[in-house]
């Protein structure tokens, strides 16, 4: 079988691809000249100037900002960079820990006692309201049980005598 193709092409294929490079290269230059002629170069410019200042003036805002941020009290105190002295500053944060966990124990102090209040008074309801209970079943007993002798013995016929001495009522 013969080739189709009887072209003999002098140039290698890296020749070729050299030649391809060069004119890409040369028609990139030529476009780029009459962009700089017809002014659209110097747009582009202005525009990436522009965008740069922006850019420089959101880093300065975003800056400021932060010098704002680490120049307030709380800031200071909190991260620490309030102190002038190295070694203080490393163990700033132990310092930091010991007082968050410090704030953390009273708090938790402060609603024990309050939940301890709170049961001791629910404890002395309870207990009264107990007493009342009572006192109040005893009523009803003495009461009903009265009332059922007093039925039986209407029932049976035998009148019912009165104690000769007379009661007592306590009050409460």
């Amino acid at each position: 079988m013969r080739p189709t193709n009887d072209d003999f092409n002098p140039l290698s294929e890296e020749e070729l691809r050299r030649q391809q490079e060069d004119e890409e290269f040369r028609r990139r230059v030529r476009d780029e000249v009459r962009r700089v002629q017809s002014g659209e170069a110097e747009e582009d410019l202005e525009r990436d100037r522009e965008e740069e200042r922006a850019e420089e003036a959101e880093q300065m805002r975003h800056e400021a900002k932060k010098r704002l941020k680490r120049s307030r009290l709380f800031y200071q105190l909190f991260s620490g960079s309030i102190l002038r002295s190295r070694g203080v500053k490393e163990h700033y944060g132990y310092l930091i820990a010991i007082a968050v966990a410090s704030l953390v124990s009273i708090m938790v102090m402060f609603a024990a006692l309050y939940a301890d209040m709170k049961y001791s008074r629910m404890e002395h309801q309870v207990q009264l309201l107990r007493e009342r209970s009572i006192r109040l079943r005893e009523q009803l007993y003495q009461r009903t049980s009265h009332q059922a002798v007093v039925e039986e013995l209407q029932r049976r016929g035998i009148p019912l005598q009165e104690p000769r001495r007379t009661k007592e009522v306590v009050e409460d």
